[in-house]
């Protein structure tokens, strides 16, 4: 799968949204808001890969890919606090 530059710039802009809020959605499991937006943009390149090979859409354009990645960084932060927080959700 390729990635242009304007997509991995898009996925990076996407990625700071999405660790932002699912910052906030995840609240007690944030690493800060550095942390969070690092595991945003974790979870944009984690949702932008995985989920259209899963068959899993939304929608298109912006909107959409903000949603994907929230979604890809609230399971990643869930998934770091369950290997770092001592298995507890």
């Amino acid at each position: 799968m390729y990635i242009s530059n304007e997509g991995l710039l898009v996925i990076l802009f996407v990625g700071l949204i999405a660790g932002w809020l699912a910052g906030k959605v995840v609240r007690g499991a944030g690493f800060g808001i550095i942390g969070d937006i690092v595991i945003g943009i974790a979870g944009a390149l984690v949702a932008s890969f995985l989920f259209p090979k899963l068959g899993i859409r939304i929608g298109t354009g912006l909107v959409s890919e903000i949603v994907y990645s929230a979604i890809g960084a609230v399971i990643l932060l869930l998934v770091v606090r369950l290997v770092r927080g001592g298995g507890r959700l």
